[in-house]
């Protein structure tokens, strides 16, 4: 059984290999000339304003959270809808339920965005 994995193995062994030999010969054999233009920060070419202290809007968290929101209900609901079917046949009635239940717990998600103003793009 652990002889089907040896090739796995291999060409895991040879990624990491391959990955850290070129990260360390880059170190090696590149180039090391900094100066203050390239040690500073960049952001798109302009000078960084303000500090990295500054408050952040909750409204950028609110984007965040809609964004799990609907990428969770893509990775779960998608799936179950398309075998919806053989689940049922399978299962039962609970296969139902549970996604009633998970669904309920997403629309309160979505409720709470509403509410904070989430879907208001200003």
């Amino acid at each position: 059984m652990l002889e089907s994995y040896i090739p796995i193995l291999l060409v895991l062994g040879f990624a990491v290999i391959f990955a850290l030999g070129a990260v360390f010969s880059s170190k090696l054999f590149g180039p090391q000339r900094p100066n203050p233009e390239k040690l500073s920060t960049y952001e798109s070419g302009v000078k960084p304003i303000g500090t990295t202290h500054e408050r952040v809007s909750v409204k950028y968290y609110l984007v965040a959270m809609l964004f799990i929101v609907f990428d969770i209900e893509v990775i779960f609901v998608y799936p179950w809808a398309v075998q919806f079917k053989n689940l049922f046949g399978e299962f039962g009635i609970s296969v139902f339920v549970s996604m009633f239940i998970f669904l309920v717990v997403f629309e309160l998600g979505f409720l709470y965005a509403y509410k904070k103003g989430g879907f208001e793009w200003d």
